[in-house]
């Protein structure tokens, strides 16, 4: 069952500045170039607190997880940080180009509180396995800071929509805050303050499952915290934006592998070694690779090779369960070309590129050997493997657009009553057989509620 909570989160005031030059790309989505852009942007950007800079002259007492903290400290006395002044939840609109298709979507969801369980309990799935490394850091900054400044990016079933329809019926106001990140993707916001439509979306969401899509270092990082601060109620939840999987503006896209670096890679050799076991056809453009996907192919794994001498088609045989990237990083990378497990996890020869073009012109310019593309995978195979307590490998899937680091903070600390609240817990208990979620949504005096 899905306990999720409203909340009062912080936001930027507009004594901080225009919204898009204050919030972020998640951290692991930002590269030097643009944590060097956002700095020069604001001197409110959040990237100074969630990817700030290392300094040679760094100490215990003053290094990039001390200054984090500082920097939001200043923000809120100063008054470019201000707490929502009742709880809620907050639509959140993605409006964006698909890159694979050109396609106008948009994405919708909802930012709330949602309970950091251990995945034993079967209520939150993941579906792809973490690094210590990016746990660590992300645990240093939250004992520091206190604060989750990016939200876990959940899908849960909803295949009639119910809850998509209460989003619609917000969105039909004046947005809480607009914004257009650098890849041109819009997103919006709207404030869900209404006891009895929080009830609702509380009741809805009651029986669901939910499975990460985006967010798995950092919801570990907040299980590692909750299990560190055991009498600390605020670090039993986290700040998640929740999507329907059965939404149309859910895409996944693909990312493609391209090998580099090898001293022995010979592509003649290579498509010898292939064509021993499976079938490889010539193709003369990115176009006819496409028109082979759109094909129906539900039994053959279907990659595109691309290499100096032109792109290939490669057709497998497709094994009951098996991944086109689980067999492209058994068949290909390890059999044929001699990378290990190791190898892989560690990118050693390898980089991940999103976009067909881009990873073709990895190996015409020379930048790449070899260019393996890969069809996205569906949302259902995702959800299939993770309720089924599997995992994919690293870099299996890539939801796009990301969502923003910013637009609300969660910040864990001991409640303050509310009488919004105490509505909103009036509100809940109206719904027959609506108890433990609802009731705990609406009561953050019990529950722990920011603010």
């Amino acid at each position: 069952m899905a306990k999720i909570y409203p909340f009062q989160p912080w936001r930027y005031t507009p004594k901080a500045g225009p919204l898009d030059q204050l919030v972020t790309q998640p951290y692991d989505k930002i590269t030097p170039e643009m944590r060097s852009r956002y700095l020069a942007l604001s001197p409110y950007n959040l990237v100074r607190v969630i990817l700030g800079e290392r300094k040679p002259s760094d100490s215990p007492s003053d290094n990039v997880y001390t200054r984090a903290a500082r920097h939001m400290s200043d923000w809120i006395a100063a008054g470019i940080l201000e707490q929502d002044a009742e709880p809620g939840f907050y639509a959140y609109f993605q409006e964006f180009e698909s890159p694979d298709s050109g396609e106008r979507l948009i994405r919708k969801g909802f930012i709330g509180l949602g309970a950091v369980e251990d995945y034993a309990e079967g209520t939150v799935h993941r579906h792809e396995q973490t690094l210590s490394g990016p746990k660590q850091d992300r645990l240093e900054l939250l004992r520091h800071t206190r604060a989750h400044f990016g939200q876990i990016f959940m899908l849960y079933p909803d295949p009639k929509g119910e809850i998509d329809a209460i989003l619609d019926a917000a969105s039909g106001a004046q947005p809480a805050a607009c914004v257009t990140d650098e890849y041109g993707a819009v997103h919006k916001l709207w404030k869900i303050s209404a006891p009895d439509v929080i009830a609702r979306i509380c009741e809805l969401m009651a029986d669901k499952k939910l499975l990460i899509a985006d967010g798995h270092h950092r919801y570990e990082t907040a299980l590692a915290f909750r299990n560190e601060n055991p009498g600390l109620e605020g670090a039993r939840k986290v700040m998640m934006t929740f999507v329907n999987m059965h939404s149309d503006g859910l895409k996944i896209l693909a990312t493609h592998r391209v090998v580099h670096g090898l001293k022995t890679f010979d592509s003649e050799a290579f498509l010898r070694a292939v064509r021993e076991k499976f079938r490889v056809a010539p193709l003369g453009s990115l176009d006819e690779l496409r028109r082979a996907w759109a094909e129906e192919h539900q039994d053959t794994i279907r990659i595109g090779v691309a290499l100096p001498a032109g792109i290939h088609l490669l057709d497998a045989p497709r094994q009951p369960g098996v991944l086109d990237v689980s067999f492209l990083h058994q068949e290909m990378l390890e059999k044929v070309l001699g990378l290990s497990e190791a190898d892989i996890r560690e990118q050693k020869h390898l980089r991940y590129i999103r976009g067909v073009e881009a990873a073709v012109d990895e190996v015409r310019t020379g930048a790449g050997q070899a260019a393996f593309l890969l069809e996205p995978v569906p949302v259902s195979e995702v959800a299939r493997i993770a309720f089924s307590g599997g995992v994919m490998p690293q870099k299996s899937t890539d939801f796009y657009p990301k969502l923003l680091s910013g637009l609300t903070i969660y910040r864990i600390e001991q409640p303050r009553p509310s009488a919004h609240a105490s509505r909103i817990a009036g509100a809940a208990v109206a719904y027959t057989g609506f108890f433990a979620t609802c009731a705990g949504a609406a009561a953050p005096r019990r529950r722990g509620l920011a603010g």
